[in-house]
């Protein structure tokens, strides 16, 4: 049985392979483009850094070995024509997945758990300022007073990280459109906005406007 021609000793050069490999897969996603372009989405760039360090882990896995080479390969088509993923950055951890399972698999466990570690870690740099998924509402509030009550509301919504447009302002009522993080509670939400007026009354409406259907 072939020995793994691996060990923890080359931890210190696997590390930096895949810290290069990221650091060129960062020039080439965030490199300089001509203004006026289609603007940079989050989860394009963050899976064309995690494919270059991908890359550089099923090299350091395969080394010399034309079977792990043809095992990666077989696999790897496999994932691609199987599975239906939505988010490129989820192709990119599932092939991430094989690798540290290819890895662990031929016994370099010491390369399989530095790569984890370093991917867990990539990943959440990546995401940290990602966007998170938003709903778009139409908020409407009702109550006397509505000039001194605008503002208080408006910094609310804010406080709470919710974007939003004053589309509407009438003696009856303020609406706005407004988008609404995930996991944001809109009752909490109408709760604090009821609060701003003390024991005057106050009518929080949300609805939810559904995407149009292209087509």
């Amino acid at each position: 049985m072939e020995l793994p021609a691996f060990s923890v000793s080359n931890l210190g050069h696997a590390l930096l392979c895949m810290v290069v490999a990221a650091a060129l897969g960062s020039v080439l996603a965030f490199r300089p483009r001509r203004a006026g372009g289609p603007p940079r989405l989050a989860h394009v760039t963050q899976s064309q850094i995690m494919m270059a360090i991908v890359g550089a882990l099923v090299m350091l896995i395969v080394g010399a070995s034309l079977a792990r080479a043809f095992a990666i390969a077989g696999t790897a088509g496999l994932v691609r024509y199987r599975a239906k993923i939505d988010d490129p950055k989820d192709a990119s951890v599932m092939l991430s997945c094989l690798a540290i399972g290819l890895a662990s698999g031929v016994g370099l466990l010491a390369l399989a758990t530095a790569g984890t570690l370093f991917i867990v870690g990539v990943l959440w740099l990546l995401e940290w300022r990602e966007p998170w998924p938003a709903t778009t509402f139409e908020l409407k509030v009702a109550a006397k007073n509505l000039a001194a009550l605008k503002p208080k509301v408006e910094a609310l919504l804010g406080k709470h990280h919710i974007r939003f447009e004053l589309r509407e302002t009438t003696e009856a009522h303020i609406a706005y459109s407004a988008q609404v993080p995930q996991g944001r509670r809109t009752d909490r939400i109408s709760e604090a906005i009821a609060a701003l007026h003390g024991a005057e009354a106050v009518d929080v409406v949300w609805e939810e406007k559904k995407a149009a259907k292209k087509g």
